[in-house]
């Protein structure tokens, strides 16, 4: 291929092992060469440039004898338009070693990840989390919405009942009377830890069922398929028990961690009293805090894992663990910045619904911002509205960034683009919209 004329570039090794200016079999005298022809009509082809020039602005070897200039490249690069005219390589873009761009100058980069769905199949970015979270509410919202209507109307129903019926009821003045007695005292706070813990448990069970929902939503929304109400629940329930599990689970193991760190000041307190135990209580409890943002945002990805992947508790435990390790801080950062624009948001719907059930109670908004108003029906049912509306909202965007957030690791750890782009139906590089790579 060497001795092709014009293959060579100028300045490079002759073919053959031959060195430039050594006479070949052509130029001697006894085989007819044309040893006595003008020198400067050169006959080594392997050697010399062609004297038959291709047309200015392109890169082309000459033609021998008898055949015929192949056609002149549509472009010298992707998306590039054809050079200026400037000879072989002393002017043209397309030589690399001409001195200017080379190849590939006006390329634009790769091109585009597949998008099937709310996000595109690559490494993502805190904005496309956040964005891929809001344009599944915009896209499937009948579903989303429905999901979140339903779970946040059955928890607010049932929250209501309990602090019209049974909170109210036992409720004390005993913990801001400043004359009341270490019993009534142990009594009202007993009953108020009772009926808040019971209130909790409800409003978790419904955040554990909109999770689960929501997951499945999200994770259909990526490779760009509808999904309805029925088909979330049918795939989500044989995990929502196992979710529910995980999540009491890591809920006790925050209030073990916090408790230990907080025993020893409580003893001292206990035993010897004074500042040093208070003190001390309140160090132990910001340690504990420190260390059990630490456990939740490690098992922060464990939700997504036990849905997704069907695994048991234990299992997407040690899976969250994995994807986590090594982007504590980025997954971190990312859960906090949509929890406080998950809440912003809900705040700016519940504090007006909040306001009007106080100024439609009998106690008005002056008995309410005092404390000292009663919780009557139409301040809980009012302020209930306002409920269901921020968790319309906080529901899919928690749900969503959690799921995303564990795709985007998952991305970007197991190259999970490609069995999503599989999966999607858009790989191959010769489909529209192809993964690059595949």
């Amino acid at each position: 291929m060497n001795d092709t004329p014009g293959w060579t570039s100028p300045g490079s090794a002759p073919s053959d092992g031959q060195e430039p200016g050594a006479s070949g079999p052509a130029d001697r005298p006894e085989t007819g060469g044309p040893a006595d022809r003008p020198s400067a009509e050169p006959t080594s082809p392997g050697t010399k440039w062609s004297k038959e020039q291709p047309p200015p602005g392109q890169w082309s070897a000459p033609t021998g004898p008898g055949q015929t200039p192949p056609p002149p490249p549509p472009h010298t690069g992707w998306g590039t338009p054809p050079p200026p005219p400037g000879g072989h390589g002393g002017q043209g873009r397309g030589y690399a070693g001409s001195g200017g761009p080379g190849w590939g100058a006006g390329w634009g980069g790769p091109p585009p990840a597949a998008k099937p769905g709310v996000i595109p199949l690559r490494p993502l970015g805190v904005g496309e989390i956040l964005d891929g979270a809001v344009s599944t509410m915009r896209t499937h919202w009948r579903t989303v919405l429905g999901i979140s209507l339903s779970v946040a109307i059955f928890t607010e129903v049932i929250v209501v009942l309990l602090q019209g019926l049974v909170l109210d009821s036992t409720r004390s003045d005993a913990l801001s009377d400043p004359d009341a007695t270490l019993g009534e005292l142990a009594d009202a706070l007993t009953a108020t830890t009772v009926n808040s813990g019971v209130i909790f448990l409800i409003s978790l069970i419904g955040t554990v069922v909109a999770t689960a929902l929501l997951t499945t939503v999200t994770s259909r929304a990526v490779l760009g398929r509808p999904v309805t109400t029925r088909e979330a629940w049918q795939d989500a329930r044989p995990q929502v028990i196992r979710l529910f599990g995980l999540i009491v689970l890591l809920l006790l193991m925050v209030a073990g961690i916090l408790f230990a760190a907080m025993l020893p000041g409580l003893l001292v307190t206990a035993t010897a009293g004074g500042e040093s135990g208070v003190a001390l209580t309140a160090l132990g409890f910001l340690a504990g805090g420190v260390v059990a943002v630490w456990l939740m945002v490690r098992f922060s990805l464990a939700s997504p894992a036990l849905m997704l992947e069907k695994q048991g508790i234990k299992k997407a435990l040690g899976r969250s663990t994995k994807l986590v390790r090594g982007s504590w801080w980025r997954v971190f950062g990312i859960q906090l910045l949509a929890t406080v624009i998950a809440n912003i948001v809900a705040s700016i719907i519940v504090i007006p619904f909040t306001f009007l059930a106080a100024t439609l109670s009998g106690d008005g908004v002056g008995g309410f911002l005092e404390g000292g108003g009663d919780l009557g029906w139409t301040f809980l049912v009012v302020s209930a509205v306002g409920s269901v509306i921020g968790s319309m909202i906080t529901f899919p965007i928690t749900a969503g960034v959690t799921v995303l957030l564990y795709i985007d690791q998952r991305i970007r750890r197991e190259a999970l683009d490609l069995e999503l782009a599989r999966a999607a139906g858009t790989q191959g590089p010769g489909s529209p919209g192809a993964v690059p790579g595949t």
